[in-house]
């Protein structure tokens, strides 16, 4: 069975984990077919948004305690350094929209694979877990990095050492996530998300998304000149001239994406 499904469809590429029996928990060949997906996206123009999603009841579970575990399998160092750092750095890296549609429960590095997407949406039935300390671990794929940045620091504390679950309502109301969704509403807001995110002007959206990463450490300065180049360079592309020719004709701009 593959383990990442991957469906093209009018810009948008949804990448669904697929191992829906162990709540699609991550072994070491899914986390490397998502990195592969996810080069992809980044090497295919024709992609203009990404969805990540999971099969069955649960967006991720996490890591496979049962490969980690296992003394022939991988060591933890390894799963960290080679699975997961790089499938976080990728989907930061990665200059499209990517929405996380969390269709179920969110628990360890599924939650931070999430909430490392630049938009996550999910179910109202869906929840949110940072279940390391359960196990004697630490928050890892960039949890002890974003958590405290989406709801502060005290906030973030509480929900890494207590393990507490958050409901999808609760996580968006603490700014956690963007929207929580009526289940029965949740499949096509997505796909309307979605495909409003391929047919804006990507090529801004990619280099907004830079400057924000940029903002997280930058200084103010620093980050006033970044804003300067990265303004320039998008004054330069088709879809700025196409945005502003649209608004003076009044008419619905046709964005492709440079």
């Amino acid at each position: 069975m593959q383990e990442i499904l991957a469906h093209f469809e009018d810009g948008v590429l949804t990448i669904t984990l697929n191992r829906p029996s162990v709540f699609n928990s991550f072994n070491r060949s899914m986390a490397l077919q998502l990195q592969t997906e996810l080069d992809r996206c980044s090497s295919d123009a024709s992609i203009r948004a990404v969805v990540i999603t999971g099969e069955g009841k649960a967006f991720c579970a996490g890591q496979d305690l049962a490969e980690a575990t296992d003394p022939e399998g991988p060591a933890l160092q390894q799963i960290v350094a080679e699975h997961y750092n790089p499938i976080i750095l990728k989907i930061r890296a990665l200059e499209k929209p990517v929405i996380a549609a969390v269709n179920g429960v969110a628990a360890g590095a599924g939650a931070n694979i999430a909430l490392a997407c630049d938009l996550v949406v999910a179910k109202e039935s869906a929840s949110f877990i940072q279940a390391f300390s359960k196990i004697g671990l630490i928050p890892d794929s960039g949890g002890t990095f974003m958590l405290p940045r989406l709801v502060g620091v005290q906030k973030a504390m509480a929900l890494m050492l207590t393990g507490e679950k958050v409901g999808a309502k609760a996580a968006e109301q603490m700014n956690m996530i963007y929207k929580a969704i009526a289940d029965d509403d949740f499949s096509t807001f997505v796909t309307t998300l979605a495909q409003q995110m391929a047919q804006m002007p990507t090529k801004g959206l990619g280099l907004t998304k830079r400057a924000v990463n940029a903002g997280l450490t930058n200084d103010l300065e620093s980050q006033l000149a970044l804003e300067e180049q990265l303004q320039t360079e998008a004054g330069q592309t088709h879809d700025f001239r196409e945005g502003v020719n649209a608004f003076l004709e009044k008419r619905t701009p046709t964005f492709k994406g440079h």
